[in-house]
């Protein structure tokens, strides 16, 4: 359950966006837009998690081999990967601002606001992509229960509200809320470092051969 709450808490935030892009003036080109950029997001961010998915088994493997040092070798290559794979996948989408928008509609209003929110879009995947790999770290190392935690506070604690103030108080509309929650990703971001900068890798490696030992004594005996 902590492991599906950390994924479903970070996508339903981005769906909340949506939801309150019907409440702005112009809510048709709102939601047009916020759906455009979601559904691009959902498209980049195969990358990064598929970069999750493969750091959290490599870390679990080494962690429960009893190779600390390896699995905190690991963690720093993902981590240079998911900052190059960001870097490229940004820089791609503000090269491309002019015209990404024609992939989705031959409106001229919708284009010209997706090529002033691609440059704010390249920096939340950016984010994402390094606080994605650190989940893949806590998922690792049994902290789902923290990870779910920091998902919890980063977006709808501070996200999704600065979201809401942004956009209405502050009437910045679409680009208000997506600033919203490239806020709450910074924010998880920054939890997410000090959580594993304070990772002990070697009781980590312990208590995971711990688990692994205690599982095995339940294995049937043939």
């Amino acid at each position: 359950m902590p492991s599906a709450m950390m994924i479903c808490l970070e996508w339903w935030s981005f769906e909340v966006l949506v939801l309150l892009s019907a409440l702005l003036p112009n809510p048709q080109l709102e939601t047009s837009v916020l759906s455009i950029c979601l559904n691009t997001g959902a498209l980049l961010y195969m990358v990064p998690l598929g970069l999750s998915s493969s750091i959290s088994t490599r870390v679990s493997n080494e962690l429960g081999a009893g190779h600390p040092e390896a699995a905190k070798l690991a963690m720093r290559v993902v981590m240079y990967m998911a900052l190059s794979v960001g870097f490229v996948l940004a820089l791609t989408m503000i090269l491309l601002r002019n015209v990404w928008g024609y992939l989705y509609s031959n409106e001229q209003e919708i284009v010209t606001y997706m090529s002033r929110m691609l440059p704010v879009l390249g920096i939340s995947f950016f984010i994402d992509g390094l606080h994605s790999s650190l989940s893949g770290v806590l998922t690792a190392s049994g902290k789902q229960n923290i990870g779910a935690a920091v998902n919890l506070g980063a977006f709808y604690l501070l996200g999704i509200p600065m979201a809401v103030m942004l956009a209405f108080v502050f009437h910045l509309n679409g680009m208000g809320l997506w600033l919203g929650t490239v806020s709450g990703g910074f924010t998880k971001l920054a939890l997410l470092m000090f959580i594993t900068w304070c990772i002990d890798w070697q009781k980590e490696a312990l208590k995971a051969q711990d688990r692994v030992l205690s599982s095995s004594h339940l294995l049937p005996v043939s």
